[in-house]
């Protein structure tokens, strides 16, 4: 087909794409937002949260299923200028599970580098040892009752440092005696802080709280903060 008299013919080369990344500089993102931290010893502090795309585990009570398949891709210095947006000192890396990300290094290590106090949670999984040794790691250990008892990485319990936390989220009495039995044979509460959380609208806080008490356990209870302030249902807090 040829042009119109007077018209040059439109052009046939394919539009120009932005170069790929390499995987070290790229992650597929679910979510950034400023909050309050839900969780944690920092809990209650303001943080910036970096919530990656991806889970390997299937937790039958999870709460954040929308980032198993939700996210777009960005690059790691997009994701450093919309962090220091937000002017707060403190930034957690979560998932579904960061550590699936070859990139969450490269964030993480850029993220310290910058000054900020970084926490990284990770599903307790995958091996936690090439993480920034400036790095807070909040592990968790899954109990039976998520339907992943069978996916933790127990090697990771050996990694271990003061500076990390480790996390039990329990759904009934058999999660909690099966917490607290791990906890003592394995005398985890001398290896960094260990923290109790409950399923929302499941076991009730007091409850745990008074089997803590009477076990003696050296453990923190938690509640996850921003689900009483904000609601369960509530996206980006």
């Amino acid at each position: 087909m040829t042009a119109p008299a007077g018209r040059a013919a439109p052009s046939r080369r394919p539009a120009r794409r932005r170069p790929l990344l390499p995987p070290a500089e790229r992650l597929r993102i679910n979510e950034i937002f400023y909050s309050l931290q839900g969780e944690s010893t920092y809990q209650g502090l303001p943080c910036v949260l970096v919530r990656l795309t991806g889970c390997q585990m299937r937790c039958v009570w999870c709460d954040s299923e929308h980032s198993f398949y939700e996210g777009d891709w960005r690059a790691v210095d997009e994701i450093l200028d919309e962090v220091a947006g937000f002017g707060c000192p403190l930034v957690e890396v979560t998932g579904g599970e960061p550590l699936l990300q070859p990139g969450v290094h490269t964030l993480m290590a850029r993220l310290c580098d910058a000054g900020y106090e970084v926490l990284l949670e990770t599903g307790g999984g995958l091996d936690i040892g090439a993480v920034d040794a400036r790095v807070r790691r909040i592990v968790d250990v899954k109990c039976p009752g998520s339907g992943e008892c069978g996916s933790n990485l127990w090697s990771n319990l050996e990694r271990l440092r003061p500076r990390d936390e480790l996390k039990f989220v329990l759904a009934d009495g058999a999660d909690y005696e099966w917490a607290r039995d791990l906890v003592r044979e394995r005398r985890l509460a001398e290896r960094c802080p260990v923290l109790f959380s409950v399923v929302h609208g499941g076991v009730e806080p007091a409850a745990l709280a008074e089997r803590v008490l009477a076990d003696r356990l050296p453990v923190r209870v938690q509640v996850q903060l921003h689900k009483l302030v904000w609601g369960a249902e509530r996206r980006g807090v």
